[in-house]
């Protein structure tokens, strides 16, 4: 039975607004013990200045999309997370987009427990590069050789293609991806560069997406070990610095005004 993408969405925006009802909770409790009244007014600067990152945002995620949707198409095994879409999408009989939505609402729950909060740009990621991916896969403009060795290209093609798109809305600081986000959180708890994290995340993910029934061929191999590679070659080009960025969470938005004191 198919799920319909808006099911999917409503369900993850759910998930994801969890968190923040403890924030309201809490901020409910500390007006009631100073006893003042305070009120959660929204940054519009903040939004007005976030919004004109938007376009640069979707650009990404048609990258990324796009890239995916090669790695699929060159049909010699994809990267970890494709492969761990495709296992669920057929596990589950589901399309390819929607188990990348709900595999991205999972990975937030557990981005949650490490204290990884997610931004505007983790929910819109989450829901629009599965969408765009089932788009790309239904207009067939994708490269599909047919020497391996055309393929191989074709899968590095992809791969560079969705590491860049990666790049550029990671540094919109909007929020990273469900998947990328992770990967930032463990940058910066581990010290550690993307040329080994990302690889430790996608093996684990490899292994699951197997189990599940997912294609691995020798292109999962090398986008498994390439892929960290290459985004840390992209970040060093750019000069840019996961660890150093400050993505910005949902609750960023909204400020806490005090209106006056009660007698």
């Amino acid at each position: 039975m198919k799920i319909p993408n808006l099911v999917i969405t409503k369900f993850g925006i759910f998930l994801i607004c969890l968190p923040y009802w403890k924030i309201g909770l809490d901020v409910l409790w500390y007006r009631k013990r100073r006893e003042e009244e305070l009120t959660m007014r929204i940054n519009r600067e903040m939004v007005i200045e976030d919004l004109k990152k938007l376009p640069s945002l979707f650009i990404g995620f048609l990258l990324c999309a796009y890239g995916i949707a090669q790695m699929k198409g060159a049909n010699i095994g994809m990267n970890s997370w494709g492969t761990l879409n495709l296992g669920t999408a057929n596990k589950f009989n589901i399309e390819f987009g929607q188990a990348s939505q709900i595999i991205g609402i999972l990975i937030l729950l557990f981005s949650l427990t490490l204290k990884i909060y997610p931004g505007v740009g983790t929910i819109l990621n989450m829901i629009f590069i599965g969408m765009f991916i089932d788009m790309i896969d239904k207009v067939h403009i994708i490269w599909r050789p047919e020497t391996y060795l055309l393929k191989v290209l074709s899968l590095f093609l992809g791969l560079l293609v969705f590491s860049y798109g990666a790049y550029f809305y990671i540094k919109q600081e909007l929020g990273a991806g469900p998947r990328d986000g992770l990967m930032v959180g463990l940058i910066k708890i581990t010290g550690l560069s993307a040329t080994y994290i990302k690889p430790g995340i996608e093996i684990t993910v490899l292994v699951i997406g197997y189990i599940l029934g997912g294609l691995v061929g020798i292109g999962t191999v090398l986008v498994t070990l390439c892929g960290g590679y290459i985004l840390n070659k992209i970040f060093l080009l750019k000069g840019f610095d996961p660890k150093e960025t400050n993505q910005r969470k949902i609750y960023d938005y909204f400020v806490e005004v005090r209106e006056g004191v009660r007698r």
